[in-house]
């Protein structure tokens, strides 16, 4: 399955991205924000990531649709009662281009379209790129997650998005 938009495909991820996810993913700045991503990031962690992701419903490799070349990753994590959170991140090299807000709104579109109600993101309160990405997208900043996420043992503040299915009503539908 894939989702596009001319601009940018989403894929399942194929155990042939190692290589590519290790590189793109060696980047301290994609750790600093998300601790739940090791750095230094090994090949060994990719493996782990790409075994369990390829058969995840909710998780994309972010492609170029001519070369298709890796540019980041964008997943939907289902939760309870019809809502599901989102997280995504871009390599380095590709960053600034738009990438992850067309990513964000291929993604909320497939989730409405499986039947979510509720889709949520939240981001560091000094991540002021991914709160772009999430207001470009359309997500609307709900409040303040206090010591949200520990992370080298301390407690950091985090930023609650969401976007409903009603406030997407009349948005593009994914191909």
């Amino acid at each position: 399955m894939e989702l596009k938009d001319g601009a940018l495909a989403l894929r399942r991820w194929r155990m042939e991205d190692l290589d590519a996810l290790v590189a793109a993913v060696h980047d301290p700045e994609i750790g600093r924000w998300m601790p739940a991503i090791p750095y230094p990031y090994t090949r060994s962690d990719g493996e782990s990531y790409l075994e369990g992701a390829v058969t995840r419903v909710g998780s994309f490799a972010i492609v170029d649709p001519e070369t298709d070349r890796l540019l980041g990753a964008i997943t939907l994590s289902v939760r309870k009662w019809s809502r599901a959170e989102i997280g995504y991140w871009v390599r380095r090299e590709e960053r600034g281009r738009g990438i992850a807000p067309r990513a964000l709104e291929l993604i909320s579109a497939w989730g409405f379209e499986r039947g979510y109600r509720r889709l949520q993101l939240h981001a560091d309160v000094e991540n002021i790129a991914s709160q772009r990405v999430a207001e470009k997208a359309g997500y609307r900043r709900e409040g303040l997650l206090r010591a949200w996420i520990e992370q080298d043992g301390v407690p950091r503040d985090h930023l609650l998005y969401s976007l409903l299915a009603s406030d997407a009503a009349g948005a593009a539908t994914v191909s």
